[in-house]
């Protein structure tokens, strides 16, 4: 049976029943009351450390015990049978100085495990039994810094900890498991190296097999370990096209419901859960006994929640047996046929840009070629600071922060880096989506690498042919980002309306049929160029965009459009007013047109309605170049509109109201 074929099989079993999912390896291991020598066995007879507790040297060491735990679920009813490999990474072995045994140890879990799958399914063909390379997180986390005193540390980078996962799920795939299974994730960034490990795994063997995920939410919060909600977890992961996505671990079936409610609400595939037997007692222990497990389980069956169920800490083949009987003759979740057409982005909180969705507020300030300030303080590294220009965006109303930090004077690379692992650290910041801003494609793949979220890359274009525009949308595709494409190809910028439309309608095309990409992923940026330069060339630009925008969107179903808007009124750099005024009138109309989102400086854009009436009229003159002489007029009536612009203010006089006002 190819992988493809397995897939297709498991589709329609997730489909037709609820598949049952193993029990705990660790527990079922706890109760051999295995010793030292068990885990030395003649292999490690020398080894130099202690080795008792590294449960996954025991596929070498004892596999008549591992061989006979997964005998014991499958003779409880598990349809999938997970490899004891947990923690079969060179990141995780390092712990006992076992790394080099890494290949091996993988390897012999997965024949261990498909070898029983096999002989089961051969026992019973009408349930047929699968093996689930198992992939744990890792002691090690992307997101957070170990550190106290430096937010911006981390103990690994995304490529080690990737290339360590692909270590171990090329020995998975090559032992013969059916599926990998990404489980217990509580950093998101981690499972995103772990999907772009397995992807360059199924590349260098040419075999590509399912990919199962599932996340932990650690506390009746409802986030991961890393910050984030169930919600924003599934958005940050679906570009992977797994199998399935579930929770499991942490939380009891009780503790678990309202998460898995939420998940199966947003998902587009099969749903799992596993959970402990209850939350553990003043001993570490779980108490839980099998029926109460399977009688909570059968209720997430019965609200139709779940596509697959099973047991993590604490259960035993005893709990599943008794959540096989629970949920037999009950019908799964049934999975949504079609995806919402939607764009969705996320950061520690999902983000849906719909078709009826207010306009998208893209903060600017974190941007060191459009920010002097924001330039300066990198470039002394005032981090602090830096990271509250970003807040203040957020605060003001941007939906999504744009970081770019292409200057000569800077490392942009360790610079991005830097900066995203920082503002990782800022709840209020981290939960809305970034947007990786560069010209460089090194710079853009650092900040991938950082952010575990959906975010967006700004940009990639025609400029340098299509070969190499499509191998970086490939790219960004497997990192799980949007993308921003520039109205730009192998002649230059596109400045006029059908240049604008052809580049980006022969974008589209390639990007949806040779990439595959999801046209909800696509961000066209039609480029909003400078008016009133004195350029007679430059007269139509504001106008070109605009009925560009109108039919790139109809022509280019899906895709959502954006554009730097501070670019539009350069010429009057130095007079806030003005320039406030052209950003509100040509986003105005932008909107009408079909613009979705643009990079602002957020919380200072005015209402179109309350823009004096003499200043608008000599500001559209300008954007739809309705005079000859417009330009002249606007610089000689720019001179008696001076003054700040409007500035942000946040009104805290409620907090000295009365608690029954304030509620």
């Amino acid at each position: 049976m190819t992988s493809s074929d397995r897939r297709a099989q498991l589709e329609q079993l997730f489909a037709e029943r609820i598949l049952v999912i193993d029990g705990a390896m660790g527990t079922m291991l706890q109760r051999q009351d295995l010793a030292e020598a068990d885990f030395r066995g003649e292999r490690f007879a020398d080894h130099p450390r202690e080795l008792a507790g590294n449960n996954d040297l025991l596929v070498l060491t004892r596999p008549d015990v591992v061989r006979g735990i997964h005998e014991a679920y499958l003779a409880a009813g598990a349809d999938l049978i997970g490899t004891n490999s947990f923690s079969a990474t060179r990141i995780a072995q390092a712990d006992y100085g076992t790394e080099t045994a890494v290949p091996e140890i993988n390897r012999r879990a997965a024949e261990l495990a498909v070898e029983a799958a096999r002989a089961w399914s051969e026992r019973t063909p009408d349930k047929p039994r699968f093996a689930a390379g198992t992939v744990g997180p890792t002691n090690k986390t992307l997101s957070i810094s170990p550190d106290v005193s430096d937010a911006s540390f981390r103990e690994l980078d995304f490529d080690a900890l990737r290339d360590a996962y692909a270590e171990q799920m090329r020995a998975l795939v090559e032992g013969g498991v059916d599926v990998l299974l990404i489980e217990t994730i509580f950093d998101t960034l981690n499972a995103k190296a772990a999907i772009v490990a397995a992807q360059e795994t199924f590349d260098a063997l040419d075999r590509e097999i399912p990919l199962m995920l599932s996340a932990t939410i650690t506390d009746k919060s409802g986030r991961t370990l890393s910050g984030q909600t169930i919600e924003a977890f599934w958005v940050s992961v679906a570009h992977a096209r797994p199998l399935s996505v579930g929770i499991n671990c942490a939380l009891g079936a009780t503790e678990m419901r309202p998460f898995l409610a939420d998940l199966a609400a947003v998902a587009s595939v099969p749903v799992t859960a596993y959970p402990n037997a209850g939350l553990p007692n003043a001993f570490g222990g779980y108490d839980e006994m099998p029926e109460t497990t399977a009688s909570l389980i059968r209720e997430f069956a019965e609200s139709g929640f779940v596509n697959g169920v099973g047991g993590c800490c604490g259960t035993t083949d005893r709990h599943i047996e008794a959540i096989a009987q629970a949920v037999s003759g009950i019908a799964p979740r049934a999975v949504p046929q079609t995806e919402a057409q939607v764009a969705r982005y996320s950061g520690l909180e999902p983000l849906e840009i719909r078709p009826d969705s207010s306009f998208m507020m893209i903060g600017e300030r974190t941007n060191v070629t459009g920010s002097r300030r924001f330039a300066n303080l990198i470039k002394k590294g005032d981090y602090t600071t830096a990271v509250e220009v970003a807040l203040d965006q957020v605060r003001g109303g941007a939906n999504i922060i744009d970081v770019n930090m292409d200057e000569g004077m800077l490392d942009a690379v360790k610079e991005m880096t830097t900066f995203l692992n920082l503002i990782a650290t800022e709840p209020e910041v981290a939960r809305v989506p970034v947007m990786i801003d560069s010209s460089k494609w090194e710079v853009l793949e650092a900040g991938l690498k950082c952010i575990q979220g959906r975010g967006i890359v700004n940009s990639i274009s025609l400029k340098e042919g299509e070969a190499e525009f499509l191998e970086k949308a490939r790219s960004i595709q497997r990192y799980g980002a949007g993308a921003v494409v520039m109205a730009f190809d192998e002649e230059g910028q596109a400045d006029t309306v059908e240049r604008k439309v052809a580049i980006c309608q022969r974008a589209y095309a390639l990007l949806l049929e040779r990439v595959g990409f999801d046209p909800h992923s696509i961000i066209f940026d039609p480029n909003i160029l400078a008016v009133a330069t004195g350029i007679e060339e430059h007269a139509e630009y504001a106008k070109a965009f605009i009925e560009a925008t109108r039919t790139i969107v109809a022509t280019c179903p899906g895709v959502k459009v954006s554009g730097g808007v501070s670019n539009l009124s350069f010429s009057f750099r130095g007079n806030d007013p003005v320039r406030e005024a052209m950003h509100t009138a040509f986003l105005y109309h932008a909107i009408a047109a079909g613009l979705d989102m643009a990079i602002v400086n957020a919380g200072q854009l005015g209402v179109y309605e309350e823009i004096p009436a003499d200043l608008l009229a000599h500001v559209e003159d300008i954007l739809f170049n309705r005079r000859p002489d417009a330009t002249e007029r606007m610089v000689a009536f720019a001179e008696t509109v001076r003054g700040e612009g409007r500035k942000k203010e946040i009104d805290l006089s409620w907090r000295e109201a009365s608690v029954e006002e304030r509620l």
